[in-house]
């Protein structure tokens, strides 16, 4: 169990009921009690407290994105091809002592300790008159469903991991981990038990009955691929994911409108993690923009307080992700920055930048020689296959900007849809985490469709989503698992965990090894080995050996 869990039994009870705000645009707002202890205050008229912890526990969940994105076919690192030796994105020496999987471990065991919290005292510790029964029954379910969701975020990093359903009130090491199958059958039965009591459209920010059946869905989806597999599952999964369709249909705001700042609170939005400019320091501190990021400060005519952010991540996209966007997919201009603009005057040679100049353009298709010149005369141009660290051009003659005084060693679109609004470069950001949206549902479904046999239906569902991007109202008339990887890259591309996607198809190897430039070069993947993640070395040594490391670690 993690460090939180093992040790909560030494916090004081005041300490375990002190939450922070948790904000949005329509945010859950509580008040903090941090010298107060739960013997004093918790009722049922405030006991909702305990519930708003439990969402503030997940935004460090969704901050974390080295193990979602790295290693994959569509994100690669920064750094030099031939010598990057970055073991998250080319498995090299991977070992139990990696901090982003130590991280992954802790912030999801947070929210099930918190959850815990929540199951027991509304189960056993608060007294609830007939009328409040209902919100006894709704704040027990959301505890599970995001239970559920933490459960499932580990098991596809790690496997089978420590099950615990108990507020923990003193120090043990008496752990073990449960099987992945055991660990599936946890997180079903969890978010079997808490659709019926969620609400199917509850107040902004909190799990609904929708989100569950989502989750159910892609949790389905995922053990079909089992050796433990239901014999059903991907019948069941297509149905949950219909249900949490509920009929909405995308087409009704365009994919920019979805991304939009000032629409963060729209009804393809199943569930969010929140943020807003209110509240404490957390429910202002986001750092999605800064993902996807190189040093755009570094560019003339910018500075530290430009207005895309602050690089705080070595990911970027691969080539092969750019390549995906057809001419007509409207996704590309929400997704990423093609031009970036001055927000300082600044001079290169005889260039005179203004604010609001192009300092630097990624044109989609290679311009021609004289094109080229013409514009480097004005501002940088990278061409389509010069991102790379290996890739930076040779200069042109004759023109104002060189490309050997460009300090940034990978240039390349950075992203679009997360960009936010009063950052603080790396952090600060307002703008909520999008964690499932009804495109997503459409594409669970096609998935699933596809696994159960029913291709009419599978193509019904991918078409969906391509007509909003593209207008083209059938494009699809058959499907494979590469055709929904690929729709999966260009509609949730940073949204979802593009790794686990991968590992649940069984493409994980076979794509790394086709469209990862560093797994290309020097990658040492072994399947063998490295579908799961390593157990945190503390981890197993505050268990006193009782958790077992995964094979090849």
């Amino acid at each position: 169990m993690n460090r939180y869990i093992k040790n909560i039994g030494r916090l004081l009870l005041g300490m375990a009921l002190s939450f922070t705000a948790y904000s949005c645009n329509d945010y859950l707002e509580e008040e903090n009690y941090t010298n107060l202890t739960g013997e004093d205050f918790i009722s049922e008229d405030n006991a909702d407290r305990l519930v708003v912890g439990i969402y503030n526990a997940l935004r460090p969940v969704y901050k974390g994105y080295d193990v979602t994105m790295l290693g994959t076919d569509i994100f690669t690192t920064q750094g030099n091809i031939g010598t990057d030796l970055s073991s998250l994105n080319v498995y090299f020496n991977l070992n139990s002592s990696n901090g982003s999987f130590s991280s992954e471990w802790d912030r999801n065991y947070s929210v099930i300790s918190k959850a815990n919290i929540v199951v027991n005292r509304f189960t056993n510790e608060i007294s609830w008159t007939d009328s409040n029964l209902s919100a006894r029954d709704n704040g027990i379910a959301q505890a599970k469903g995001l239970r559920a969701l933490a459960y499932f975020n580990l098991v596809q990093q790690f496997g089978g991991v420590v099950i615990s359903l108990d507020e923990i009130q003193e120090i043990s090491a008496d752990y073990a981990r449960s099987t992945e199958e055991e660990t599936y059958n946890q997180i079903i039965a969890d978010l079997e038990e808490a659709i019926p009591d969620l609400e199917a459209y509850p107040e902004t920010g909190r799990f609904s009955k929708r989100a569950a059946q989502h989750l159910l869905a892609k949790v389905y989806l995922t053990r079909a691929y089992t050796s433990f597999a239901g014999t059903d599952d991907f019948e069941k999964a297509a149905a949950l994911a219909e249900s949490a369709i509920d009929g909405y249909d995308i087409k009704s705001q365009t994919y920019a409108q979805v991304f939009d700042y000032d629409n963060q609170v729209n009804d393809e939005v199943l569930f969010a993690v929140q943020y807003g400019a209110g509240g404490d320091y957390e429910d202002r501190n986001n750092n999605k923009h800064s993902i996807l990021m190189f040093s755009v400060d570094q560019l003339p005519g910018m500075n530290r307080q430009n207005p895309y952010g602050f690089k705080d991540n070595s990911a970027m996209p691969t080539e092969f992700f750019y390549s995906l966007f057809d001419d007509n997919d409207t996704r590309e201009a929400a997704t990423m920055h093609r031009v970036l603009f001055a927000n300082v005057e600044d001079s290169v040679g005889t260039d005179k930048i203004a604010v609001g100049d192009t300092v630097i353009y990624f044109p989609k298709k290679a311009l021609t020689a004289d094109e080229l010149a013409d514009k480097l005369d004005r501002y940088y141009v990278y061409q389509p296959n010069q991102y790379y660290y290996n890739d930076s051009p040779v200069d042109v003659p004759g023109v104002n900007y060189k490309y050997s005084n460009n300090t940034n060693t990978t240039n390349f679109p950075i992203f679009k849809k997360f960009d936010d609004v009063g950052f603080d470069e790396a952090e600060g950001g307002y703008r909520d985490t999008f964690v499932f949206r009804v495109a997503e549902s459409h594409l669970i479904a096609a998935e699933a469709y596809l696994g159960a046999g029913n291709m009419a239906q599978a193509t019904a569902h991918m078409n969906v989503v391509r007509e909003r991007a593209t207008g083209i109202a059938d494009y699809y008339t058959t499907v494979d698992l590469d055709d929904i990887l690929d729709e999966r890259a260009l509609e949730l591309a940073g949204e979802t965990s593009r790794w686990n996607d991968l590992k649940r198809t069984g493409k994980l190897e076979e794509r790394i090894k086709m469209y990862n430039p560093h797994i290309i070069d020097h990658g040492s993947f072994d399947a063998s080995i490295h579908l799961l993640r390593p157990i945190p070395a503390t981890e197993i040594i505050l268990s006193d050996n009782n958790i077992e490391q995964n094979p090849g670690y």
